[in-house]
């Protein structure tokens, strides 16, 4: 755990901004001294190519100076990722995700090179993996991975994207936080809700939250509750 670095964030945009632009500062100390690494581009947002999702993450990186090759151009890929000096997971779905992960053989030599040290952006989907399983994501089952087990970097279930009810919408379906809870009745890990343009950084066996939202935090069998940049929430790696 000490090891380990981590930047888990519920979405690559904000509104008004550009791809990654809300997290430039915090990228570019993350991946400060490394001027290449690798995408992995399998939950690709609305089914759009590999070539073109790599297209968009290098737009962004090249204006902090480091190359983004796709994970897809290796023709040993479980043998790059174990020499990658860093690495970016974007978003879309968590399903189709996995399932590549799976497909490749590339769980193992993930989980290696992040114990390692090497530093590691998730985006959504590529933040939902970082929990024990993909469990609490928000989207459709549109793959089919042989397990939802997935990284268990850290020891909480992520829900990137979290939405609070709006009172006023004419939705009558279920709310995001009572999906976290019915999750809840069957599971005993406990859920962070990240909401849009929040995160959290862990870095030399320490956790920390930033960004200009609350991330909302389901503890199995107790009320939910808010945590803010300014809480010490270190009990978070040992829950």
């Amino acid at each position: 755990m000490n090891d380990l670095r981590l930047l888990i964030a519920s979405t690559s945009t904000i509104k008004g901004t550009s791809y990654l632009e809300y997290l430039q500062k915090e990228l570019e100390l993350h991946f400060d001294g490394i001027n290449e690494i690798i995408f992995v581009p399998f939950a690709r947002p609305g089914g759009i190519s590999h070539d073109a999702y790599t297209e968009i993450a290098h737009t962004f990186f090249r204006k902090i100076g480091v190359k983004v090759r796709s994970i897809t151009t290796f023709s040993n890929m479980p043998e790059a990722l174990l020499s990658a000096k860093g690495i970016f997971t974007g978003g879309g779905n968590s399903f189709v995700l996995l399932h590549a992960l799976y497909l490749h053989d590339l769980l193992s030599p993930l989980k290696e090179i992040l114990r390692s040290g090497a530093p590691y952006l998730g985006t959504s989907a590529g933040a939902n993996i970082l929990g024990p399983t993909i469990m609490t994501t928000n989207d459709m089952p549109i793959a089919y991975p042989p397990s939802f087990d997935a990284l268990n970097m850290v020891p909480f279930q992520i829900n990137p994207h979290f939405i609070d009810a709006d009172k006023n919408l004419k939705h009558m379906g279920e709310t995001r936080e009572t999906r976290i809870k019915e999750y809840l009745k069957f599971n005993h890990t406990p859920v962070a809700g990240i909401r849009e343009g929040s995160f959290f950084k862990v870095l030399n066996g320490k956790i920390r939250m930033g960004g200009n939202n609350s991330i909302r935090m389901f503890p199995p069998g107790e009320e939910p509750y808010e945590l803010n940049a300014k809480d010490d929430i270190q009990y978070l790696l040992t829950s």
